[in-house]
C-alpha cells in the first residue's frame, strides 16, 4: 500500500508523457478521420490552430509533474482539465463509444485515486483547513 501512489503516479505520468511525445514529434502518423464525421470537423477546427500542440505540451508537463511524488498535485491540476476534455470529447464527438475504452477508464481511476490520496493538499484551495484539529475552537 505504501508504494501504490508512486506506482499510480508513474503509470499516469507515463501514459500522458507518451501520448504527448507521440503527437508532438510525429512518431506515428495518424490516419485521417472519415470526411463529414464529427471527428473530422473537430480535427479540422483544432488541428491547424496549434491548439493540440498546446494540449500535448501540457500533457507532457503534467505527466512529468504527476510522476514525481513531490509535485504530484501540481501535475493533477494540469491533467485534470485535460482528462475532463477527453471525457467530453468521447461523449459529445464520439457519441459515448469511447467511454468503454479500458485505457480511459484506467486513466480516470488512477487520477481519482491520486486525487483522493493527495486530498489534504487540495483542501487549502477550497478554503478549508487541512485537518479537523486545525479548526478554531468555538
Amino acid at each position: 500500500m505504501k508504494y501504490l501512489p508512486a506506482l499510480a503516479g508513474a503509470l499516469l505520468g507515463l501514459v500522458f508523457i507518451a501520448s504527448g511525445v507521440v503527437v508532438l514529434f510525429n512518431v506515428v502518423t495518424m490516419p485521417a478521420p472519415p470526411a463529414g464525421t464529427p471527428l473530422a470537423s473537430f480535427m479540422d477546427a483544432f488541428g491547424p490552430t496549434g491548439y493540440m500542440k498546446f494540449v500535448k505540451v501540457c500533457e507532457i508537463l503534467g505527466g512529468l509533474l504527476v510522476a514525481i511524488p513531490r509535485t504530484r498535485n501540481w501535475g493533477l491540476l494540469i491533467l485534470g482539465p485535460i482528462l475532463v476534455n477527453i471525457l467530453a470529447f468521447h461523449v459529445f464527438v464520439g457519441g459515448g463509444e469511447g467511454l468503454k475504452d479500458p485505457v480511459l477508464i484506467v486513466l480516470c481511476l488512477l487520477a481519482a485515486y491520486l486525487l483522493w490520496v493527495g486530498r489534504a493538499g487540495f483542501l487549502g484551495l477550497l478554503g478549508q483547513p487541512r485537518s479537523p484539529s486545525a479548526t478554531p475552537a468555538s
